[in-house]
């Protein structure tokens, strides 16, 4: 299999149309915004361009020139806020239109879970600091 590296501009526009076309799409995002449910560059994420979202849905957004992956925290009418699970401050805010995709199923390993709604990540989010340090110091 021949390996092509692509800018996430590139791909990630791909990954829209695929979306908008009603197919859907897998891949491994990067980072570590989405702590601990979503592990970048080792988990892989099968999204599907959905009619209706609720708060707890993990959603690719584009948001002025980037993408990102997180959780809906807030619906305020058009308005979409965000918040990656392991960020402990800062959100993100955008339309609904900038939503491209929702994650319906996470890859981990041999292992497929399908994500909740965060409802205790969510509750405990003053906490998150000190599980997230004890998270990334485990050899996992």
């Amino acid at each position: 299999m021949d390996k092509r590296i692509l800018s996430n501009e590139v791909f990630l526009e791909e990954v829209g149309s695929l979306l908008d076309e009603g197919r859907e799409v897998s891949f491994t995002p990067l980072g570590s915004s989405m702590l601990p449910y979503i592990r970048g560059g080792r988990d892989s994420v099968r999204l599907q361009k959905k009619d209706s979202l609720e708060v707890g849905d993990i959603v690719l957004v584009r948001l002025q020139g980037r993408y990102v992956l997180h959780r809906i925290i807030a619906l305020e009418g058009e308005k979409v806020t965000l918040m990656g699970d392991g960020n402990i401050v800062g959100t993100e805010s955008c339309r609904r239109s900038d939503v491209m995709g929702t994650v319906v199923a996470i890859q981990k390993g041999k292992r497929e879970i399908i994500p909740g709604k965060g409802r205790f990540w969510r509750a405990i989010k003053p906490f998150r600091r000190y599980i997230l340090a004890i998270y990334r110091r485990l050899p996992l």
